[in-house]
């Protein structure tokens, strides 16, 4: 029995981590390394292991940097079985042809742009197509349901619970036996934190001898929720009376959703005026509302009744959805009044983009960041205070109010991780992932009864 660390080691994203056992070659997650054009090469690159070689791939959740390489795995040679909940699949499958169409038009781009310069054409190629988003659905197999446990071979067991992270999001345990050794490996995922809109709060994880968890708020404690929710409503309500416009970054699954449940109570109880213009200018955020539609079994209790009762818990008067281009583009000659949910939630690419270059400059409007931005990416430089950004080729000045809302975090803090740890029991050994060093470091002093290892790219160790 051995594990190897392939993503996420040190870093937040690209998670990909394979265990080893009774012949089998298991892999947890399989996700795209996010933060900047530079990580195409790193995304490019071997993975470590022969993807022909992986028996079975166990998806925790549908973000891009836990699934975002999963048709590069197939392309490469996988032809295992991928084993997730229901409504991971459905959110995958959007998420993946999604990444699929970005890729292609990028490499449309850089290769106008070499013939124009003599350049490499080869070198712009996509790191997959969308033929090959849509051939590895092939390999999706059995559903997981969260609770019961599943065997994939002989000794080998995986259980899902739910980690209250997004829809459909899991948490791992794996119940190993090899010549006579058992060994209970857990692999966290990422958590989520009860008291939530939507979600159903996540489970206490089981016992275990293994634990592989994520660290990305291992250093820091959220804003309260509430505090939260009047800040967003505060937010809105001042750039209106400002004659502005609000620009929420938002990624598209989860956080578009959860803040439409807000605004939808904010206009039901009074704190936002009921006139107000929303627009969620996100095919991608559009699709993901409906997919959540589909799975009420994940829903908490509050949520349940809102659906149950005939109501839409994520539409509110005043919603628009645009899918099409000209729709988002024609949002831009709103000069104020407007609240404008569009993606990417790291301002990395997507419409987002062209709504900053609009209204950044402009001291009445107003920013609302209300997730994680890693480092290097456009929403984190703003974040960080820069005068100018550039976007598009043109260097626009910051003007606008900025707000940071850290309680709509989809990740649990310092306190929830140590809480969750503390339920596994006492752990022969915590490896620390997708988090970076200075969160691993802070969380690493606080879990007591442990040995704590924070492995880089591609260790393996024997468990």
């Amino acid at each position: 029995m051995d594990i190897s660390f392939h993503g996420a080691d040190r870093d937040v994203t690209g998670s990909c981590h394979l265990l080893q056992c009774a012949g089998k070659k298991i892999l947890i997650d399989c996700g795209m390394f996010q933060g900047g054009r530079e990580l195409a090469e790193e995304n490019s690159r071997p993975f470590g292991f022969e993807p022909s070689e992986i028996d079975f791939l166990l998806l925790t959740h549908a973000h891009l940097d836990h699934c975002g390489r999963i048709p590069l795995l197939v392309k490469r040679g996988f032809q295992g079985e991928i084993i997730t909940t229901s409504a991971t699949v459905e959110l995958a499958r959007l998420v993946m042809l999604d990444a699929a169409g970005l890729q292609e038009e990028e490499a449309r781009y850089q290769q106008r742009k070499a013939r124009r310069h003599g350049g490499n054409l080869k070198a712009a190629e996509p790191l997959y197509t969308v033929l090959d988003a849509l051939n590895c659905l092939d390999c999706f197999g059995r559903k997981a349901s969260q609770g019961q446990a599943m065997e994939l071979a002989p000794g080998i067991r995986v259980t899902f619970f739910n980690a209250g992270h997004i829809l459909g999001s899991s948490s791992l345990l794996l119940e190993l036996e090899e010549k006579g050794s058992r060994r209970r490996v857990l692999f966290s995922g990422d958590l989520g934190y009860g008291g939530r809109a939507i979600l159903r709060d996540p489970e206490p994880p089981p016992h275990a001898d293994v634990v592989i968890m994520e660290s990305t708020y291992g250093n820091r404690l959220h804003k309260q929720l509430e505090p939260s929710i009047e800040e967003l409503y505060t937010a809105i309500n001042e750039t209106m009376d400002r004659g502005g416009n609000v620009i929420i970054p938002t990624f598209a699954l989860e956080r578009a959703q959860e803040i439409l449940y807000y605004l939808r109570e904010g206009v039901e109880r009074g704190h936002i005026n009921r006139y107000t213009t929303v627009f969620l200018d996100s095919p991608m955020a559009i699709s993901a509302t409906e997919i959540f539609e589909r799975h009420p079994e994940c829903y908490d209790p509050d949520t349940l009744k809102i659906s149950h009762d005939g109501d839409n818990p994520f539409s509110l008067p005043g919603l628009h959805f645009t899918r099409e281009t000209a729709e988002s583009m024609a949002i831009n000659q709103i000069d104020r009044g407007a609240v404008i949910m569009a993606g990417s939630g790291m301002c990395t690419g997507g419409r987002v983009r062209h709504h900053l270059k609009h209204n950044l400059w402009r001291p009445e409007s107003s920013v609302v960041f209300v997730g994680y931005a890693a480092r290097g990416t456009l929403a984190r430089r703003i974040i960080d205070g820069a005068e100018t950004v550039r976007i598009f080729g043109e260097e626009i000045p910051v003007r606008a109010q900025i707000y940071t809302i850290g309680g709509f975090s989809a990740h649990t803090d310092q306190a929830g991780l140590v809480a969750w740890h503390r339920h596994t029991g006492n752990p022969d050994i915590t490896y620390l992932v997708h988090g970076e060093e200075d969160s691993m470091n802070a969380l690493a002093g606080l879990l007591a009864h442990t040995r704590v290892i924070m492995p880089e790219p591609d260790q393996a160790f024997e468990l």
